[in-house]
This record gives structure tokens, sequence and C-alpha cells, in this order.
């Protein structure tokens, strides 16, 4: 037998010292031949690409073992009616009838003996009357409800016919040696509840691609770095996990009765009626039962003295916070600024602390005007990933009540403190479904199964609780 003769080898040296094709590199590649100047670190060009945070800022996390969440919420005090209908007028009656258009006064809400101020609601209308209850139509009477009323006025004020008139009860007045108050009014609680849901999100990675080394040295937003490639979309599925706990906690919607959603979320449960697809987020509870500024951003202080007077109506919380996208922030820098005198002619140096030496400051963190506002950018609603560049459905601000209110927790059962936002999660003795991971496979350290990867799962199960909408304004383009 005999050496083949192919393959053989290509050798034909050369006796200079250059980089020739047949100079023993037969199959020439410039990276094989000339290593590249390479940066190992890679360039963080979009910075900091997380858009969680508000809700850390704002709430906090507690747990539940409920599949819904209940809370109550305080009603109103006082009661006053604004589309009551007087009967015809004569003129100087002593007495007057006026139609509650409330079902709510058959329940006890206006009494026999209490004292009442009457407010015509004609536009520019100046007239008012105050007068005494003294009789009430019965309790379950059919058709709107009425009242009878005595003025205290001899010459009444000089209604049209059919006036539609505001009344409210301001007090009471009994003569000597009668009997007390008839009937008595009970508390009146609105309730709320809610849901959790779950998400989850999973990585894999085959045990080959584990071993394979890559030449950049990767970093992620929480400080992982290493020159192993999978270590890197491991930890953006986690950042992205992160975000998304936050954002489905603002962004849910309940899924509408027979919706679609709802079809192909159903378990036995929801298909009996009991359980619904989705959950109330913070934009939907704001729009259902909070404020709503619609038309583009409030610019000028007439704008926000309006939402003032809206918060005067509500609870009157004495500190708030606007998260506001870019545009929202320099429409209120501007009109801050606008109210320095020397605006339009120049800079003043010392209105807003500023001298001729120093960078000039031209934003603002609050400003005060009846209530506290403080003012803080959001960057969810600037990421153009997210909900920045927006057309349709756009956001350009919310703005939040600073501080906690008290309500019933039916866990508890009791009164307890709670931020206006708090998040509350699946937990209990022996599963806490607040932020679960685990890796399965035969791979990165599992050996669960036969599968030839790692997989890193994740999964939560919550739910967002606004407590008290009606002191929050949610700004829609």
């Amino acid at each position: 037998m005999a050496l083949a003769g192919s393959p053989t080898f290509a050798l034909q040296p050369s006796s200079e010292r250059v980089a020739l094709s047949t100079n023993y590199i037969t199959d020439f590649n410039f990276l094989n031949q000339y290593l590249p100047d390479t940066y190992e670190k890679e360039f963080e060009r979009y910075g900091n690409r997380t858009v969680s945070s508000f809700l850390r800022m704002v709430g906090a996390e507690m747990p539940s073992n409920s599949d819904m969440i209940k809370w109550a919420e305080q009603g109103r005090l006082h009661s006053k009616y604004i589309n009551c209908v007087l009967a015809t007028y004569v003129g100087n009656e002593t007495t007057q009838t006026i139609t509650i258009n409330d079902a709510d006064v058959v329940d006890g809400a206006i009494r026999v003996g209490q004292t009442v101020m009457i407010s015509d609601n004609t536009a520019g209308s100046t007239l008012s009357n105050k007068a005494l209850v003294t009789a009430v139509s019965a309790i379950g009477a059919a058709g709107a409800p009425t009242i009878t009323v005595a003025y205290y006025e001899a010459t009444q004020a000089a209604f049209a016919a059919a006036s539609v008139v505001s009344v409210f009860v301001y007090g009471s007045e009994f003569a000597k040696g009668t009997d007390g108050m008839a009937g008595s009014l009970d508390a009146q609680d609105s309730f709320f509840d809610n849901k959790p849901i779950i998400l989850k999100d999973t990585y894999q990675i085959s045990g080959s691609d584990m071993a394979q080394i890559g030449w950049v040295e990767v970093t992620t937003e929480n400080g992982a770095t290493g020159y192993l490639w999978y270590l890197k979309s491991e930890h953006e599925t986690r950042l992205r996990f992160d975000d998304y706990l936050e954002t489905a906690m603002i962004e849910a919607v309940p899924a509408a009765p027979n919706s679609g959603a709802e079809a192909a979320l159903s378990t036995a449960a929801a298909a009996a009626g009991t359980v619904n697809a989705g959950s109330e987020g913070v934009f939907y509870a704001v729009e259902t039962r909070g404020n709503v500024w619609a038309g583009g951003n409030p610019t000028t202080l007439a704008d926000f003295d309006s939402i003032i007077q809206r918060l005067d109506r509500q609870g009157a919380i004495e500190e708030n916070v606007l998260f506001v996208n870019r545009d929202f922030s320099f429409d209120i820098d501007d009109m801050l600024a606008a109210q320095n005198s020397y605006g339009a002619g120049g800079t003043s140096y010392g209105l807003f602390d500023n001298d001729e030496e120093m960078a000039l400051n031209l934003g603002f963190t609050g400003f005060r005007r009846g209530y506290d506002f403080y003012k803080s950018d959001w960057k969810y609603l600037n990421d153009p990933t997210m909900r920045g560049d927006l057309t349709g459905g756009k956001v350009n601000g919310l703005l939040v009540p600073a501080g906690s209110t008290s309500v019933y927790d039916q866990v508890l059962g009791k009164n307890a403190k709670r931020p206006f936002l708090h998040v509350r999660y699946r937990a209990s003795e022996t599963e806490d479904r607040r932020y679960k991971t685990w890796i399965t496979g035969s791979a990165g350290g599992a050996a669960t199964s036969s599968l030839d990867a790692m997989e890193v799962n994740f999964l939560s199960e919550r739910a967002v609780c606004t407590l008290g909408a009606n002191n929050f304004v949610i700004f829609n383009a």
C-alpha cells in the first residue's frame, strides 16, 4: 500500500516576508489574517431602556389571597338635588311642591322638618329661596317623588313656571313640644372590586449555545455583564417582564361580557359568569370613575383653575403629583415662566434665583395654586416603543394625589391605611405569586427534563387598586 496523493498539502514557501495567498494560508480571509480592533463593551445607545418605576414611586405592594379584591369608599355626607322642578308658580305662595328627579329622596334623604335652600338653575339667574320641608311623598311612591315646602320669605322669588332648581339641606327646625325627626339616614358607601391577572414570560437557550462564548462584552440595565451572549438575552427578558408588571397594571381593561378575550381566557368559572377576563388598570379606573381632561394640555392658569375647582368638588387632596410627557412638561414650564412680568422682555435673575453667571434654569418642578402640584416626567409616556409618539388614544399625563386614604380591608376585617395606588399580589402561607422565577430543562444547572436547553420561567399574579379615583385627573390628547 502507498500513501494516497489526494488530499495533499499546499506549501509553496516564498523567500519574501509578505502575505501571499500561496504562502501557507490557502483560505485567505481578512479576519483570519488580521484581527480587527474591536470595542469589547457594547455601546448603550438608547440609555436606560426600562420604563417601570411609576408604581414604585407612588404606591406599595401587599398580598391578597382571593380571586377578587373588594373595597368600600365613603359616599357624600350631604345631599343635593340639581334637577328638581318647581310646581307652577302663581305668586306669593306660602307653600309649594317640588318634584325631585332622584329616587333616593324616597329613602329618606330629605325629611320633614329639614330646612332647604332652593336655587334657580337658569344661567345668569339670581333667584333663590329658603324653606321648611312640610311633607315628603311616601316611600316607594310611583313616579318621581315630591316634597312640599313652606317658604320663610313672605315674598318668594319670581321663578318661572316649571323652573328647574337645585335643592340642598342645610339644617332643620321644629316647633316646641313636637316629636323628633322622622326617619334616619344610613351611610352611603360605594363598593368597588378588581381581580388579579396572571402574567407570564419565558426564555429558552439550548445547551450548545450556552457553551458558545462571544467576543462582545454585554451589559444590561441591572448591571449584568459578561461575554456569554445568552446571559444578555435572559437578563433582557427579565427586564422586559419587570416592565410588563407595571404597564399591565396601568393599561389593563376588563373584558366585556361575551367578548373575544373573555372567550379566549375563559375557565370553568368564567364560563359560568363568575370570573371575567381582564382587570381594571389605572387609566381605565380614572377614565371611568375619575376626571378626564381632553382636547390638548391645560396651558394657562385659567385651565388649571378649572381643574382646581373640580378637585375642590372631590377629595380636596392638598398635594398632587403630575406625571407628564415631555410636551406637557414644557407647556407647564412655559405657563409658569409667563407669570414673570419680565418674561416677555428678557430674563429675570432675582425672581427665579438665576444670576447672570449661572446656567439659566427654564424648568419648574412644581407650583402652588390652591393646592401643591409637583411635576415629574414619566418615561413611559415618552418612550417611542410604548406610549410615546402615539396619535390615537394618546395620554399626556396623569394627576395622582399624594398620601394615603383609609379603606375597609375585607382580608384584615378592619379599616387600614392604603396609598391611593397600590398593587395586590396573590400569596398565602405556601405560595407567593408576587414574582416567581424558576429554571427547567437539562442545561444551566437544571435537571428537570430531557430537553437539551435551559428554560427560565417568569410568573406573577396581581391587580392594581385605584382608591379614590375621583381625586385623579387623566389628561388625554
